[in-house]
């Protein structure tokens, strides 16, 4: 059984930087993909960026491109999210998420996702 752990989040002012972490127990997650989701008070659960097993290729939002940052560190398994400028509609509880090698990873989707940290809040002040 997979276990996820998120960490980093916190309260910052608008402009301000997080950086959150997931890290991974109970197996190696080096092939499989990562991603980052988040779920503020009454809205559906987002994707935010995701990861390939390698670290090679990476997937944002297109609200948070340019701003956030997706890393990975296999030998840690460990899941990195760089977030700068951040902006009031930034808050939220941040999910980490594991996909199992599949032929087809649809990264932005939710179900796509095999196992799922229990989150950590952000929140940006004004």
């Amino acid at each position: 059984q997979v276990q996820l752990v998120e960490s980093g989040g916190g309260l910052v002012q608008a402009g301000g930087s997080l950086r959150l972490s997931c890290a991974a127990s109970g197996r190696s997650l080096s092939s499989y993909g990562m991603g980052w989701f988040r779920q503020a008070p009454g809205k559906e659960r987002e994707f935010v960026a995701a990861i390939s097993w390698s670290g090679g290729i990476r997937y944002y939002a297109d609200s948070v491109k340019g701003r956030f940052t997706i890393s990975r560190d296999n030998a840690k398994n460990t899941v990195f999210l760089q977030m700068n400028n951040l902006k009031p509609e930034d808050t939220a509880v941040y999910y980490c998420a594991a996909a199992k090698p599949a032929t087809a990873w649809r990264y932005a989707e939710p179900q796509y996702y095999d196992y799922w940290g229990q989150g950590t809040q952000v929140t940006v002040s004004s």
